[in-house]
């Protein structure tokens, strides 16, 4: 039972020294956190050893899978895995192990690490990159007369300031590759402010712009001409439905007195003359007739009537 806790005692105690050990030979050098604007080239560096035997840089982006570049010294040789040609040594790796990122991209986000095993232990130094985009700054009129700021396509999203006071809240617009617009329009508290400036701070570097806007004078006419129009048009449907309305009216007492009234025509009056005048004139020829034989009785012998 002795020799047994014994020897239990021995074994935590190489365990104790192995990893006060490990500790000692294995030192990470800080987790920085570093930026580079898109398009520029960014140099990384790695812990100086005089006496390095290996490096390494193990890269994981945000996006992608996972590269690395090696050095051995014993060897003198480099290798590289699934790095683009963008990444690579900035000097030789046996006098500096500096890694260089040509043309910063979004894709190049992430995590890089630097192992250097030397003879007086492993040192590690990460950082953790990100990537500025600055945005396109442009100011513009509205339609009515109102300066408009628009910070486009900036990473992160750009801070909109006015140089005089203005009440607007930004809108911001989100896309796909983590770059933001944002939108102020200005308002002002006085409507005699016409010269503003506008200004877009952002850690890639800040950016301003002034315009003049003049408000827009048309708002008031086309109001007016407006009323005018209803006016107009309300008038116009009054009046035409007053037409209607009257001459509606005259049709229907047209139509009702032609209904009871009674129909007479000159031919009418023909046919009844026509009996009366062939009345009278065969009265006239019985008439003429009875006086001829009257007066042709009573004259003397001798002489007969005239014709």
């Amino acid at each position: 039972m002795k020799a047994r806790a014994n020897m239990n005692i021995a074994g935590k105690t190489v365990c104790v020294f192995v990893l006060l050990t490990i500790t000692k030979v294995t030192r990470t050098v800080g987790n920085n956190r570093v930026s580079a604007t898109v398009g520029n080239n960014s140099v990384l560096s790695c812990p100086p050893q005089s006496n390095a035997t290996m490096v390494t840089w193990k890269i994981n982006p945000k996006v992608g899978g996972p590269c690395a570049l090696g050095y051995r010294a014993d060897q003198n040789k480099t290798d590289r895995t699934n790095c683009s040609d963008s990444m690579n040594w900035k000097f030789r790796p046996d006098r500096d192990p500096a890694l260089e990122i040509r043309r910063v991209g979004i894709a190049h986000e992430g995590n890089y690490t630097c192992e250097v095993v030397a003879t007086e232990g492993n040192f590690h130094k990460t950082y953790d990159l990100t990537v500025l985009v600055p945005p396109r700054l442009t100011l513009y009129c509205d339609d009515r007369g109102n300066p408009v700021c628009e910070a486009a396509a900036g990473k992160p999203a750009a801070q909109i300031s006015w140089v005089r006071e203005s009440n607007s809240t930004p809108k911001e617009e989100g896309h796909d590759n983590g770059t933001v617009t944002v939108l102020s329009k200005f308002t002002a508290y006085s409507t005699n402010v016409t010269n503003t400036t506008c200004i877009a701070s952002h850690p890639a570097g800040n950016q301003s712009k002034s315009i003049a806007c003049y408000p827009s004078k048309n708002d008031g006419f086309i109001l007016h001409v407006s009323i005018i129009l209803s006016f107009l048009c309300i008038f116009t449907f009054m009046a035409v439905t007053y037409y209607f309305k009257l001459h509606s009216d005259r049709l229907c007492h047209k139509t009702k007195t032609s209904e009871t009234a009674p129909t007479h025509s000159p031919q009418d009056d023909t046919m009844e003359v026509e009996p009366y005048t062939t009345y009278v004139q065969k009265e006239n020829v019985i008439y003429n007739s009875v006086s001829d034989l009257t007066v042709g009785q009573n004259l003397p012998q001798g002489l007969s009537p005239a014709t």
